[in-house]
């Protein structure tokens, strides 16, 4: 089983798009890509021919990411940044003290939802992202104050993503609540949680002091069409 979780996290994407999210999937064959309403991303085969299709999904979205190995493209569009990031990994359950009412979120907090990711963290979370599992939040005075949530998914593995507290309550444990709530949910169902981190992030050291542990580095292309 660690073989062939390992073969999956090499190609997060890809095989979320093969597994748990095909109804979410752009196909192209061997280059597969998130419908941009849910998710700016994409991956591909090794050894795919990845410019033309790359080419047709920028007609839908003028700036998205491929995640894992560097993309061929064409003349048409140009690699903005190189995202490098740490993938964590945890098998093992969060024992952190749950002081706070953490409230799994609905269609009725779409729109808080996507104000507050990307408050924190703009770019990448669509309205349509919470379809792709469960989201949950914490709230105060009726205002959705810090969130975690689910993002990519395969058979036995789960993507912890949109960790965000507000600035203005940033500093009280919220984020290590939810963590701990979103991972121990993973863990019930008998999978491995992981997660996507810029390298430099400081809550990297909050990942680690919570039993997550690094993988690997991994890439992630981000991708826009060239000014003419």
């Amino acid at each position: 089983m660690q073989s062939e979780n390992n073969k999956l996290l090499d190609n997060p994407v890809w095989y979320s798009l093969m597994q748990q999210h095909q109804s979410f999937a752009v196909d192209y064959g061997k280059v597969k890509f998130y419908h941009p309403d849910y998710c700016p991303f994409g991956g591909f085969e090794n050894g795919a021919d990845t410019s033309s299709h790359l080419d047709k999904y920028s007609d839908l979205t003028d700036n998205f990411f491929v995640v894992g190995e560097k993309p061929d493209h064409s003349s048409k569009l140009i690699i903005k940044k190189d995202l490098v990031c740490l993938q964590m990994v945890t098998d093992d359950p969060i024992s952190v003290a749950i002081n706070q009412p953490v409230i799994k979120l609905t269609k009725d907090h779409t729109d808080a939802l996507f104000q507050l990711v990307n408050l924190v963290q703009p770019g990448y979370f669509k309205r349509k992202t919470y379809l792709m599992g469960s989201y949950y939040g914490i709230f105060k005075n009726d205002e959705l104050i810090a969130v975690s949530g689910e993002r990519m998914s395969m058979s036995d593995l789960v993507e912890v993503s949109a960790v965000v507290t507000h600035p203005s309550h940033a500093g009280k444990g919220y984020a290590s609540q939810l963590i701990a709530h979103t991972v121990n949910n993973i863990i019930s169902q008998n999978k491995t949680s992981f997660l996507h981190v810029v390298e430099t992030n400081a809550a990297v050291k909050l990942y680690e002091k919570l039993g997550f542990t690094t993988r690997r580095k991994i890439s992630f292309w981000n991708l826009t069409k060239r000014i003419i």
